[in-house]
């Protein structure tokens, strides 16, 4: 075989690697497109639905007011945003201490076998239909609740609190736990050489070497508990209400209604399209997504603040 010839060969197939190559860029930049595709849409489409909300209903009575009763008239969206956020911090209490726990069990202490078992135990867990922590919580957690002394409704709060904490605990544990193994061995070899205990080195290196990646997980995982819907539809109630400033506990132990609850009276309930009860879900959810867009901005400031980079 002459020279030429080989040159013909090398020259066809650098062409087409080339070609594959630009194909798998091009194929893949129109997957990464249309998800922002769908997110700007799904935006845009939120914002002219709110706008003809807010052409009925004045924005600053929106944000500012204290009382939702879209039979009324009335649509304050404090007393959504109280209910949602305090489902979110009581499912935090439960989520982030059991989460975060589960998570340096299984990256320090946990033998290669019970890994093996217990994440994916916790993956099922975190597969198990919402639907389902919903009944879980309205026939068997608020009767338990009862039964220790604590004077609840039965739609209350509390057991819709815990359930939606429980639901994030594997996203918790999961996401910390990747962010511990990612942490070099060396590190914790170091630490053993010091004369440091397994505990010592699990709280006193790996914890602060992964910090960036376990607060991403509290966000992530908040940003999923303030989106959450069944549970606190089946467990909390549709009752909008403030919390009282002399008594700020006592709301647990009532119903409340969440902004995705609300979202799903105002779209099986019977109100005419067209009436600012039908595009009150609307301008709901425009706010729930910024709040979740902060949430998501913070937990990316933070993995970006903390993150550790190793050679």
């Amino acid at each position: 075989m002459n020279d030429d010839s080989i040159h013909a060969d090398l020259t066809g197939s650098a062409t087409g690697r080339i070609a594959k190559e630009r194909l798998y860029h091009w194929l893949l930049f129109g997957c990464a497109a249309v998800t922002v595709f769908v997110t700007v849409s799904i935006v845009l489409t939120l914002a002219a639905d709110a706008i003809t909300f807010f052409e009925d209903v004045e924005l600053f009575s929106f944000l500012t007011g204290t009382e939702w009763e879209s039979r009324r008239g009335e649509y304050g969206v404090l007393p959504l945003v109280n209910a949602t956020l305090t489902v979110t911090l009581i499912s935090a209490v439960v989520a982030i201490p059991i989460g975060t726990a589960a998570a340096v069990y299984l990256s320090e202490y946990a033998s290669d076998r019970m890994r093996s078992i217990l994440k994916p135990a916790l993956e099922i867990l975190a597969g198990i239909p919402t639907v389902v922590y919903g009944y879980l919580a309205l026939v068997y957690l608020t009767p338990w609740l009862r039964a220790t002394g604590l004077e609840l409704n039965l739609f209350n709060l509390l057991s819709a609190s815990i359930m939606v904490g429980i639901l994030i605990v594997p996203m918790v544990s999961s996401l910390s736990e990747d962010a511990m193994s990612a942490v070099p061995d060396e590190l914790r070899q170091a630490g053993y050489g010091l004369g440091a205990t397994k505990y010592e080195v699990s709280t006193g290196i790996v914890i602060p070497a992964a910090v960036s990646g376990i607060f991403s997980s509290y966000i992530l995982a908040l940003s999923r508990a303030i989106g959450e819907t069944m549970i606190v539809v089946m467990a909390a109630g549709a009752q909008a209400r403030m919390f009282d400033t002399a008594n700020p506990f006592a709301h647990l132990f009532q119903s409340g209604q969440t902004m995705t609850a609300a979202m799903v009276h105002a779209v099986t309930s019977d109100a005419v399209g067209g009436t600012p009860e039908f595009y009150s879900m609307f301008a709901i959810g425009l706010t729930l997504f910024f709040i979740t867009f902060a949430m998501n901005l913070l937990s990316n400031r933070i993995a970006t603040r903390y993150r550790e980079e190793y050679q």
